[in-house]
């Protein structure tokens, strides 16, 4: 991770093929095109590597959260709960609908907590969202389980995480909706895009009329097609996704190369004593894209961090001061500050967050430090950085 670490020949030659055709919008043009549909051909790429049967690409991973949300009638009012631990773009694309974010706590896999996804639970809530942070997952049979007892949606946010499986079924395909980024730092990369998968056919259609305006796409004239509801533009262009036509076949490639390197790292640091790992659910396999792993107390890896950074290791990450990943420094959706009026559900409902408990999370996220893994290392480079990494975090406990 990230795919563009591998650019290559078929990137190059996909993104030629588009500017030959001229035409770079996903939609109409037909005669223009030279048979070319980028955009159709990665969705059936990704059908079919995801097994699920539908598959809407759209302009980002935070488009493919606000149109999955959209698509399943999710609107003003309604909570959507999700994780201390993820990325802006998750509580966003939920306050985009009017709806309401609730944040609850992790545990040792660094996601959603089960128990306290039960607790959070009231008469206004409609969405479970998992976070499969930095390439592993939740206790997804635990959160079905409670989706499934209080009738409630799960949607895998899987933007970190392609390539990952629980249960044998591809993360993002166990929950009723699944969503994927494709951005310029992910495991495959469009540059920008995203994409939601499901097997509902309905909140097929809606997110395939959402994401354009509401075109229904019925005919061979974009301009004698009808509007059944109010949509918006989170359309991906045809440059984008044939990038992506490129990289998702390298995806299994990607993924192993990931795992070899991630092993090297581990089970050379597995033998400092007080240094214990993320923990991933039975049934699942991480993406490798990130080794996660905890020091024994907030003191020690806020230090082993400095003194992994400051000895050479780059791409190591503290999440817990970290102004984007975790929910201390949300400082903006706490104090709700917005360029214009929110919605009276939203400025009602939200939760008091400057009041909020989440030491839980803390305990984790205090204690942990994560270190990317990339695709371009050498075996030479991959050696030396764990022998780094061993000696630095050994001196540190």
């Amino acid at each position: 991770m990230p795919g563009f670490e591998l650019f290559g020949d078929n990137e190059k030659a996909q993104v030629q093929t588009v500017l030959d055709t001229g035409v770079l919008m996903r939609y109409g043009f037909d005669g223009m095109r030279n048979g070319q549909w980028k955009a159709k051909e990665l969705e059936a790429a990704l059908s079919k590597r995801m097994g699920t049967k539908y598959v809407q690409l759209v302009s980002s991973g935070t488009a493919a959260l606000t149109v999955a949300l959209a698509s399943a009638g999710i609107g003003a009012g309604d909570e959507v709960i999700m994780p201390t631990f993820t990325f802006v773009a998750s509580f966003e694309s939920i306050l985009a609908l009017g709806a309401i974010p609730v944040l609850v706590d992790i545990d040792d896999t660094l996601t959603l907590n089960p128990a306290a996804v039960e607790a959070a639970i009231t008469e206004r809530t409609k969405v479970v969202m998992p976070v499969h942070m930095c390439g592993s997952m939740a206790d997804l049979r635990a959160l079905k389980a409670i989706c499934e007892k209080h009738g409630l949606l799960l949607l895998e946010d899987a933007c970190q995480a392609i390539g990952g499986s629980f249960d044998g079924k591809p993360l993002g395909s166990y929950g009723d909706l699944g969503c994927f980024s494709f951005d310029y730092v992910k495991t495959i990369t469009c540059g920008e895009g995203g994409a939601l998968i499901t097997n509902n056919e309905e909140f097929y259609r809606n997110a395939d009329h959402y994401s354009d305006h509401g075109h229904d796409h019925v005919g061979n004239d974009r301009g004698a097609e009808t509007h059944p509801f109010l949509g918006y533009n989170f359309r991906i262009s045809e440059l984008n996704a044939a990038v992506g036509c490129a990289q998702v076949q390298r995806l299994d490639e990607f993924i192993a190369i990931q795992k070899k390197n991630y092993g090297v790292l581990k089970n050379e640091i597995a033998g400092v004593n007080g240094v214990t790992f993320r923990r991933v659910p039975a049934g699942g396999e991480e993406n490798y894209s990130f080794l996660n792993f905890f020091l024994p107390s907030e003191e020690i890896a806020r230090n082993t961090h400095k003194a992994l950074v400051n000895g050479g290791v780059d791409a190591c990450f503290y999440w817990f001061d970290n102004n984007w990943h975790y929910y201390k420094k949300w400082e903006h959706l706490t104090n709700l500050k917005s360029l214009g009026k929110l919605p009276n559900e939203v400025s009602h409902f939200l939760p008091d967050y400057s009041k909020a408990d989440f030491s839980k999370s803390d305990q984790w996220m205090g204690r942990t430090i994560s270190v990317l893994v990339k695709l371009s290392w050498t075996e030479e480079e991959v050696a030396q950085r764990a022998k780094k990494m061993y000696s630095i975090i050994s001196i540190m406990i």
